[in-house]
C-alpha cells in the first residue's frame, strides 16, 4: 500500500475533522430536533393559540423530512468548502517542504548556493532559517576544503619540486653529488616530514582528539628554560630575548607539553621575522586569568591581514613569506591548543614595528 505524502495527510485529516463535526452536528440535532419541535406545538397548544393535535404527526414527519434534506444539502455544501479549504491550506503548508526537498537535492549535486525563502508559518519559518543555517555552514566546509586542498598543493609543490629538479640532475650526470646537495635534499625532506606533522596535529586539534591534561603547572619555570633554549640559538648580530615576569607566579592549570608547543610556535616566529631589536616574554595574572604575552620588534603584520592570521597555511604579505620557512599553519595549531585548554589567543601588530601574540590559561 502506497505510503500518503505530506500534503494528501493534511488534506484528508481537514476532512476527517470537517466530516467528523458535522457527523456529531447531524446525529444531536437528528435526535434532538424533532423532540423540541413537538414540546414546542404543546406550549402552544397550552397557551390556547391553536390546537394542532390532529395533525401533529403529519408536522412531525413534514420537519423531519425538511431538515433530512438540509441536512444533505449541509453535508454536501461543507464537504465541498472543507475540501476546497484543505487543499489549499495543505499546498501552502507543504510548499515550503517541498522546496527544501529540491533544494536537498541540488545540494547533493554539488550546487550550494541555493536557500530557502522566508514562510509566514512561524514553525516552517524557524525550520527554514535552520535550514539556510545549517546550509551556509556546509558551503563555508566544502570552501575550506576545496582552500585546503588548493593550499596543501602549493605547500607540497616547492619542496617536490626542488627534489625532483636536483634528482633529475643527478640521474643525468649534469651535477655531481656533495655533501652541500645532500644536505639541501635532506632540508626539503625534513620540510615535508614537518608539514606532514602540523598537518595531522592541525587535524586531530579540530576534531578534538589531541590528548589534553590539564594540571596544576607552575609558568615561571616553563617560560626560563624556553628562554634560555631559544636564547642559544640567536646570533650576535641578531635580537636580544628577555624574560620579564615575577617568579612567584600563580599556577595555572594547563597542559605542559601543550602549552610548551604554544610558546615553541610563537617564540619561532618571533625569532623568524625579528632580524635586531628585541623579543620580550611577559606573563602576569588579570583577574582569573594568567595572560602570557610574546612581543617582538620585528616586520610586523599589516591591519588588514590581523583578522586572517590564525587561518591555516595563511601567509601575510611577501615580506614575510620571504622570511618563512615554517608550514603556514603552526598558529592554527597554537590557536587550537589554546582553545582546548580554556584560554583564548590574541594579536595586535603594526606593520614595520613589531607584533605582540598574547593568550591566557585558567588559573589553578
Amino acid at each position: 500500500m502506497p505510503k500518503l505524502s505530506l500534503g494528501a495527510r493534511l488534506f484528508v485529516s481537514h476532512l476527517l475533522v470537517m466530516m467528523v463535526g458535522l457527523g456529531s452536528f447531524i446525529i444531536i440535532a437528528k435526535v434532538s430536533s424533532p423532540r423540541m419541535f413537538v414540546l414546542r406545538l404543546e406550549q402552544l397548544e397550552k397557551r390556547g393559540i391553536f390546537t394542532v393535535r390532529s395533525a401533529r404527526t403529519y408536522l412531525v414527519d413534514g420537519f423531519q423530512n425538511a431538515w433530512n434534506r438540509s441536512a444533505i444539502l449541509s453535508v454536501i455544501a461543507g464537504a465541498g468548502a472543507a475540501g476546497a479549504v484543505s487543499y489549499v491550506s495543505s499546498k501552502r503548508i507543504t510548499q515550503p517542504v517541498k522546496q527544501m526537498k529540491c533544494i536537498t537535492q541540488k545540494f547533493a549535486a554539488g550546487d550550494l548556493n541555493e536557500r530557502v525563502p522566508e514562510s509566514d508559518i512561524p514553525e516552517l519559518n524557524q525550520l527554514s532559517l535552520s535550514f539556510n543555517s545549517m546550509a551556509s555552514s556546509i558551503g563555508d566546509v566544502e570552501h575550506r576544503r576545496r582552500e585546503l586542498i588548493s593550499d596543501l598543493t602549493h605547500e607540497l609543490r616547492t619542496p617536490l619540486t626542488v627534489m625532483r629538479g636536483y634528482l633529475e640532475e643527478l640521474a643525468d650526470g649534469r651535477i655531481d653529488g656533495s655533501p652541500e646537495l645532500y644536505l639541501r635534499l635532506i632540508k626539503e625532506t625534513r620540510r615535508l616530514e614537518r608539514l606532514i606533522h602540523d598537518l595531522q596535529e592541525l587535524s586531530k586539534a579540530e576534531a578534538g582528539y589531541l590528548s589534553i591534561n590539564p594540571q596544576s603547572l607552575q609558568l615561571y619555570p616553563l617560560l626560563a628554560s624556553l628562554v634560555e633554549r631559544f636564547t642559544d640559538q640567536l646570533l650576535e648580530e641578531g635580537p636580544s630575548l628577555e624574560l620579564k615576569c615575577p617568579r612567584d607566579l600563580p599556577p595555572v592549570l594547563a597542559d605542559r607539553d601543550r602549552t610548551e608547543q604554544i610558546l615553541v610556535n610563537l617564540l619561532g616566529n618571533a625569532i623568524r621575522y625579528t632580524e635586531t631589536g628585541s623579543i620580550t616574554v611577559q606573563a602576569a595574572k588579570i583577574n582569573r586569568q594568567m595572560w602570557i604575552s610574546v612581543t617582538d620588534t620585528g616586520v610586523g603584520i599589516a591591519e588588514s591581514d590581523l583578522p586572517f592570521i590564525f587561518e591555516r597555511f595563511w601567509r601575510a604579505d611577501p615580506s614575510r613569506a620571504s622570511h618563512s620557512g615554517g608550514t603556514g599553519i603552526g598558529l592554527a595549531i597554537a590557536r587550537r591548543l589554546v582553545e582546548l585548554q580554556g584560554g583564548r589567543i590574541e594579536v595586535t601588530s603594526e606593520l614595520g614595528k613589531g607584533s605582540t601574540f598574547r593568550f591566557y590559561l585558567p588559573l589553578a
